[in-house]
């Protein structure tokens, strides 16, 4: 009897001391620090595109801010998809993030024919980094001056003139289909992998007109290179005032805004989302990125988690709102 009570006494100091071990244990609901290794900023577009120029100069202050390596990974292809399908099923450690965009997120999840994730389900918002006006574009030798006079050739010559954008269903792309709609003009789609490969034949005449994002164009615009005909936003940019919106130019009521965050995979912990969203947002509130960001004609945002997830659902609706009157698919 005696070693039988001996017995109960021991199995409750273990059971015990296991239950107080296991406690003890750090939780991955816990986890407040992030391992020895770099952090990875997957960009899923190619190099030099808007996604690509922004992630960079985000990813370079925020390794300078955590003390540690943080390396960016161009992975494009799908206008998004396989990058963002990759940080999706990735380990959520935090160590692999996506900087997604209003591609990726706002309107690809908004078509017809969904991509394999969800962007609100799969994913854990981080901040929402910076937007900026998508930009009609001509090739210099197209005989137009502003969008009126490009509608009016677009009504003499139906079907034959192409514009180029980033990839299908991209920001871009559903800006050129809204042209479509709102002036009631017939141009002809032709998609790229990346602002980079679309600028580049723009520029050589493959295609008459393009749509791209605002901060990848501005280089070519100043140069002469290629002919900015209108901003998509509402307001003017301040960064290029001398470019007229597109309801300045004559289509009103025009407006459409790309925009740019940093998320995560669903089951990052929490402390780690809230970590990486405090410095961030710190990040995009110093004078130097905001002067970075007006430059290559981005503005700087900086919001909480639960707002950026707030903001990409009301994105997705709007969007799939387009994609169904259009009929567009993935």
């Amino acid at each position: 009897m005696k070693r039988i009570k001996n017995a109960v006494k021991l199995f409750g100091c273990s059971v015990i001391c296991a239950a107080a071990t296991y406690l003890a244990l750090p939780s991955a609901s816990a986890q407040t620090t992030f391992a020895d290794r770099p952090i990875r900023v997957v960009v899923p577009y190619p190099a030099g595109g808007t996604t690509d120029l922004l992630a960079r100069a985000v990813s370079g202050r925020l390794g300078e801010s955590l003390g540690r390596t943080v390396v960016v990974d161009n992975k494009p292809g799908a206008g998004g998809v396989i990058g963002s399908q990759q940080v999706a099923k990735s380990t959520p450690d935090g160590h692999t993030l996506v900087f997604a965009s209003i591609a990726s997120h706002g309107i690809i999840p908004a078509l017809q024919t969904p991509p394999p994730y969800d962007a609100v389900k799969d994913f854990m918002p981080i901040t929402l980094v910076a937007s900026t006006p998508n930009v009609l574009l001509v090739n210099v030798n197209l005989p137009v001056k502003n969008v009126q006079e490009l509608i009016a050739l677009a009504k003499a010559k139906p079907g034959t003139i192409n514009f180029g954008s980033t990839s299908h269903g991209g920001s871009p792309h559903m800006t050129g289909e809204l042209l479509k709609t709102m002036a009631g003009i017939d141009i002809v789609h032709v998609p790229y992998k990346g602002g980079s490969p679309m600028l580049i034949d723009l520029i050589g005449g493959q295609v008459a007109m393009g749509f791209d994002n605002l901060p990848s164009s501005m280089a070519n615009i100043r140069a002469g290179k290629v002919r900015a005909l209108a901003v998509t936003t509402t307001t003017r940019w301040p960064g290029a005032p001398e470019i007229p919106t597109m309801s300045e130019a004559g289509v009103t009521g025009f407006d459409v805004s790309a925009w740019f965050g940093l998320l995560a995979p669903a089951g990052t912990p929490q402390p780690l989302i809230d970590l990486l969203s405090k410095h961030l947002m710190a990040i995009v509130r110093t004078d130097s990125i905001k002067a970075q960001f007006l430059e290559l004609g981005a503005l700087p945002v900086g919001d909480t988690p639960a707002e950026f997830k707030r903001f990409i659902e009301i994105e997705r609706d709007k969007w799939s709102k387009v994609a169904q009157a259009n009929n567009i698919k993935l």
